[in-house]
This record gives structure tokens, C-alpha cells and sequence, in this order.
């Protein structure tokens, strides 16, 4: 696929493609409150160990209780007197650990280990700079994540799940001329799914509307844009710059200006690296993740949800040797794939039904883009077609 500009002009600018290029988490920072800290008065000695302790009514921290059905983190709590700051992940993560299998001497240890775990994945990752505020980051993702699911797949009548496979296809496409990063294309594909069910449009605005979805997408997470005559000629001039800023106030209007979202790459590059797989693993649920952005069922799933299932699938189809603490470590990051066994394993059949008739499909665009050699050609690994067989369901026949 191309990677230059369009009419003839000049290659577009990347600040993407290096080596060393880093997630932005600029939403999870800007969301980071600082913490409170005390103003001694002067000449006030502070003794060794001692903790500010604000008054019982500013007495609030991110205690994360957890649902019964599910566990899945809902909400904030008030703290007890007799609470100390430095325990509340461990308390909101005991009533969901506490159901892993294990020894109860591992069900204890592993919030701690969770929590280190987390801080040093992301900060291997490069996803932040001071990971003194890892953990909070990781806990508002958590919390956020509910956000980013919507209620039913059910999409207005004159659509369909075919109509709307072709056109995030297409966009994957555009995302890769314009060499996005993978967050923009997550973030496209998610305020799409919600523009469809908020804003009219007609079969024949639908390419529009992605374009725009996309366009916000790329303000939202890029440092570089397409000119907005760009975008035009993509669409062969078949709407002009003021249809497509007019659609922009639409979308944003019926959005309220809410663009936030939790991309599941993220909570996958965490999971990966708490559980030391390896670069082949993560490609391959790299490429049955970006899959599921075309299957419309899957937007009813929370971002965690469907990286743990993208990682457990990639597992179960290379079928590679655990190393000897691998079992360990994907303990701890199992921890972080909420939802119930049914919940992923739905997901999982999605998935592998995806992967299976990927390469037959209209919509190639992921097949192509994963069959690359810095991809480590893994959509075109032979183990994906028996992929359903796997956790049986019947393959497709091609």
C-alpha cells in the first residue's frame, strides 16, 4: 500500500515511525489530579514516616469497589479513619482475586504484585514518563473503560453490519496512507460507532461521516494533519470542504464534544508485558484485535475484555512454550482481563471465526497490513484457519 501524499504532492510528514515512538496517554494524564500534600507551617519539624491526613470531609480516594457479576470497577468510596492511602488498589482488587485459582497465599500476594507488575510494564512500554502515577493511570483506565462501550450492536435500519465492515475497512486503509498511529484508528472506529446511533445520515453520506470520524480521531491524537482538501480528494471530490466541516459541527454536536476513549491496544501492550509473551504472541493478538473492529457484535465489550480475549486466542493458536516463570507472570496479567470465562470466550469465537475467513473476505485491509515481514507475517500463519476448531466451533469452508 502507498505511503505518499495524494495529487501528486509531496510525501506526508511522520513523527510516527520511529523506532523509539511512544503511546500517547496525554487523555489519562490530563485526567491525573495531584495529590494533596501538606503545607507545614514554619519551623515545624515532620517526623520520619509521618502522612498528611486531610480533614474526614476531603477523605476521598479511589477506592474501586467491584460488581459481583462481573468484576468490574465501578465507582469511588469514601474512606474509613482507620484506612490508610497506600492500601486502596489492594482492597478493590481482593474481592475479584480472591476468585482466581490458586493458593491463598498467591491470591494475597498478588495485588502487590499486580500493582509492581503494572508500574514497570508501563514504564517499559515508554507509555509514561514518571511512573509514580502509573498505578492511578491504570486504575482511571480501568474505571473509564465503561465509557467506551455502547448498550446493543444494533445499527440504525437502513445499515448493516456489511455496510458498516466495508467502510471501517476503507478507513483502515486511509489510517495506513496517512501512517496514523494505532491509537487514532481505535479512536476513529469508536466515535463512528457512536455517531451512527446519535446523528442521521444517509447511505450516501456514510464515507463522509468516517472521514470526519477519522479527521477528529487524528486532531484528538496526532501532532501532524491532512489538509482538508485531502481528505476531499480521497472521497474523489464527491464532497466538497464546507459538506465536510458542516459534518464536523454535526458530529461533534451530537457528541457533545466528548472524544474520550480507552483504546484496548493499551490494556493489550500492559497484559503482554506483565506476562512476557513474546513478539510473535503480540502481533497475533495485535491483528485479531484490529479485527474485532470490524465485527459490529463486539461493541458491547469493554476495551479489557477484548484484549484479554485477543491475547488468550494469540496463546491458544501459537501454542508456544510457556518459559519457566511464564505461568507466574500470566497469572498476574489474567487478573487484569475482567469478565466472566463465558464473556471472553465469546469474544474469543468472534475473533477466531474473523481470523479464520479473513483471507477471503472483501475487507482485506488488516489481512494485508498484518502479512507484512515487520509484522512477523502473522495473519498468514496457517494455524489461523483451524483457529474456531480450536475452541469448538466448525471452520468455515473457502
Amino acid at each position: 500500500m502507498a505511503r505518499t501524499g495524494f495529487c501528486g504532492s509531496r510525501q506526508l510528514l511522520d513523527l510516527h515511525m520511529t523506532d523509539d515512538r511512544q503511546a500517547p496517554l496525554r487523555t489519562w494524564a490530563n485526567s491525573c489530579v495531584l495529590r494533596e500534600r501538606r503545607v507545614f507551617a514554619e519551623g515545624e519539624e515532620v517526623a520520619p514516616g509521618q502522612h498528611y491526613r486531610p480533614p474526614q470531609e476531603s477523605r476521598w480516594v479511589q477506592r474501586l469497589p467491584v460488581s459481583a457479576e462481573d468484576g468490574i470497577i465501578m465507582d469511588y468510596g469514601p474512606q474509613d479513619e482507620s484506612d490508610t492511602s497506600d492500601v486502596y488498589e489492594e482492597e478493590a482488587l481482593l474481592k475479584y482475586l480472591n476468585r482466581l485459582p490458586g493458593p491463598p497465599s498467591l491470591r494475597e500476594m498478588m495485588p502487590g504484585l499486580l500493582r509492581r507488575e503494572v508500574e514497570v510494564a508501563i514504564s517499559k512500554l515508554g507509555l509514561l514518563y514518571d511512573k509514580t502515577y502509573a498505578w492511578d493511570i491504570f486504575s482511571d483506565m480501568m474505571r473509564s473503560q465503561l465509557l467506551c462501550t455502547l448498550p446493543n450492536a444494533d445499527l440504525p435500519k437502513h445499515f448493516s453490519d456489511t455496510t458498516r465492515a466495508i467502510l471501517v475497512d476503507w478507513l483502515i486503509q486511509v489510517h495506513e496512507v496517512f501512517q496514523f498511529s494505532e491509537e487514532t484508528l481505535y479512536l476513529a472506529v469508536h466515535l463512528l460507532n457512536r455517531a451512527l446511533r446519535l446523528i442521521k445520515v444517509s447511505i450516501s453520506g456514510l464515507q463522509l461521516l468516517g472521514v470526519v470520524c477519522l479527521f477528529l480521531a487524528a486532531k484528538k491524537e496526532e501532532c501532524l494533519l491532512p489538509e482538508v482538501s485531502e481528505l476531499c480528494y480521497l472521497m474523489e471530490n464527491a464532497y466538497s470542504k464546507k459538506q465536510l466541516l458542516r459534518m464536523e459541527r454535526r458530529v461533534l454536536t451530537g457528541l457533545k464534544f466528548d472524544l474520550y476513549h480507552c483504546p484496548p491496544l493499551h490494556f493489550l501492550l500492559i497484559s503482554a508485558s506483565i506476562a512476557r509473551c513474546s513478539d510473535k504472541v503480540v502481533w497475533m493478538a495485535r491483528y485479531l484485535l484490529e479485527l474485532s473492529l470490524l465485527e459490529g457484535q463486539c461493541v458491547v465489550y469493554l476495551p479489557a475484555q477484548l484484549a484479554g480475549a485477543a491475547l488468550r486466542l494469540a496463546r491458544r493458536i501459537l501454542q508456544e512454550a510457556p518459559s519457566p516463570d511464564g505461568e507466574m507472570a500470566w497469572c498476574i496479567a489474567s487478573s487484569i482481563h475482567i469478565g466472566s470465562e463465558a464473556t471472553l470466550l465469546s469474544i474469543m469465537q468472534i475473533m477466531a471465526m474473523a481470523a479464520a475467513r479473513a483471507h477471503a473476505r472483501e475487507t482485506r485491509a488488516t489481512f494485508i497490513k498484518f502479512s507484512t515481514i515487520q509484522t512477523l507475517h502473522v495473519s498468514v500463519h496457517p494455524a489461523l484457519k483451524a483457529a474456531p476448531g480450536l475452541l469448538g466451533l466448525s471452520c468455515p469452508q473457502t
